[in-house]
């Protein structure tokens, strides 16, 4: 099995979880979320609550940690120059169009100053250029030669995985002091953080990075991975079960819930992110003509999906439908009209 093959599986989940992201902008009008939508329902669905928090735990960490692998692999091909220059391009450039188109309509429509720039769904783009420099200033300044090639240690095991769980939730537990969930701060006016998920994302980012070299996507054992998934799916469940009946019944406030639901986090995104990569290694690795073509648009289909889900949205906005059908009527038409017209940017202005 050669390298190409071994990565259809990155692409597949890759494409999967992009439309999972589409599904979650969707629900932002139909559901109790804690952020801005432009459009906003008067009736709200309340499952779509456990929705929002269950993907919101693990799915932007899972693209950074697929980044990260990626990272690596760009770089030894490219060179740390062109490597960069091709982050400016294809991760800057976009980010800097569609704030500069933000800028009046944050002017106009919204009677919003010009600065800070709101780049919207774009903070992904702007932390993976952030994190892809970094990683190209640890290569520079790191002691030694640089790891040129891939090698076989141990693979890390549950212990591992738990400290590295705890450590994360001990470390955004501390953030989050300062900076609770859904707190966006621009840095320089125009960078997007939320702060209360940055140790994570970064965290799996450098397990991307780590993943690569020790080849830990393809010898991962499948049994353990699917343990793993089993956890996800379990610790993901259970917050459905409590955000729409338990909570009745139990605590939801203090120190002691807020550990616990910081190490529920954790466990949830290490139990998919492994899970998940698991599974479409063993089951999905594969691509036909509609893969491949889905695969190379997941890009430009995460870049301009915002428009057709705002689209749709207006469009079923005066409909007498309850939120749960809308919410599934605007994902079934946003995803292929988003994954269409991304294919053919794509091939027009190569995003």
């Amino acid at each position: 099995m050669n390298d190409k093959k071994r990565l259809y599986y990155l692409d597949n989940l890759r494409v999967v979880v992009i439309t999972l992201v589409i599904a979650h902008h969707v629900g932002q009008a139909y559901g109790p979320t804690g952020g801005f939508w432009p459009i906003q329902e008067a009736e709200r669905a309340a499952w779509l609550g456990p929705f929002f928090t269950v993907n919101r735990s693990f799915f932007m960490s899972l693209f950074f940690m697929i980044s990260g692998y990626f990272t690596v692999m760009s770089f030894r091909s490219k060179g740390a120059k062109d490597f960069l220059n091709d982050r400016l391009l294809r991760l800057g450039l976009p980010t800097l169009v569609f704030g500069l188109v933000m800028i009046p309509i944050q002017l106009f429509a919204f009677s919003a100053p010009a600065f800070p720039v709101d780049v919207g769904h774009l903070w992904f783009l702007e932390h993976l250029l952030i994190f892809s420099a970094g990683y190209v200033l640890w290569q520079r300044l790191r002691p030694g030669r640089p790891e040129t090639g891939q090698t076989q240690p141990g693979l890390p095991g549950y212990p591992t995985i738990l400290v590295c769980a705890l450590a994360l939730a001990a470390v955004t537990g501390v953030v989050r002091i300062w900076y609770p969930i859904d707190k966006w701060v621009y840095l320089l006016g125009f960078i997007r953080v939320a702060f209360a998920d940055v140790p994570r994302d970064l965290g799996f980012f450098i397990i991307g990075l780590l993943a690569y070299d020790r080849r830990w996507f393809q010898r991962f054992p499948a049994r353990d991975g699917y343990v793993w998934l089993g956890i996800g799916l379990a610790l993901a469940a259970y917050w459905y079960v409590y955000a729409l009946w338990l909570w009745q019944y139990l605590p939801t406030e203090g120190i002691l819930m807020d550990a616990i639901r910081l190490l529920w986090e954790m466990l949830l995104c290490f139990g998919m992110c492994i899970g998940l990569t698991v599974l479409f290694r063993e089951r999905l690795n594969f691509q036909g003509s509609l893969g491949k073509t889905l695969a190379q648009s997941q890009y430009a289909a995460y870049i301009l999906h915002v428009a057709f889900v705002l689209l749709f949205q207006w469009i079923v906005l005066s409909l007498d439908l309850s939120p749960s059908v809308k919410f599934i009527l605007v994902t079934l038409a946003a995803v292929p009209t988003t994954f269409l017209f991304s294919n053919w940017a794509r091939n027009s202005l190569r995003l």
